[in-house]
């Protein structure tokens, strides 16, 4: 049920992402670049988005690696309809992470640095 739901929530993500510049929020491109950032963040440990890299590292090399030609080689639907999902639940994720990734970026930007007194 879980991952119904994370998977379902990946592909509202994806939709929202590819209608967000005609509602005013980030586009596909902006999204895009703001991945090596979110990479470089992550590795330093400033933002908390391992998990969720290796995931879409995982998924990106399961539709590159040679493997993956097993399934298409003698079940030739199931093996188009296995790339088209991890294709699909790739995207939205990219873009729901950058999403959040943009989010959490704007929320370190609008913090002025300096000592609370009590």
């Amino acid at each position: 049920m879980a991952k119904t739901l994370k998977r379902t929530a990946a592909f509202v993500a994806l939709g929202k992402a590819l209608t967000a510049g005609a509602r005013g929020g980030p586009g596909v491109g902006t999204r895009l670049a703001a991945v090596p950032r979110m990479i470089r963040a992550t590795s330093r440990g400033e933002y908390d988005g391992g998990m969720r890299l290796a995931l879409m590292t995982a998924a990106t090399i399961y539709v590159v690696s040679p493997l993956d030609f097993v399934p298409e080689a003698f079940l030739a639907l199931f093996g188009l309809v296995d790339d088209v999902v991890a294709v699909t639940w790739l995207a939205g994720a990219v873009l729901a992470e950058t999403e959040r990734f943009l989010a959490w970026e704007a929320r370190g930007k609008a913090v002025i640095p300096g000592t609370v007194l009590p």
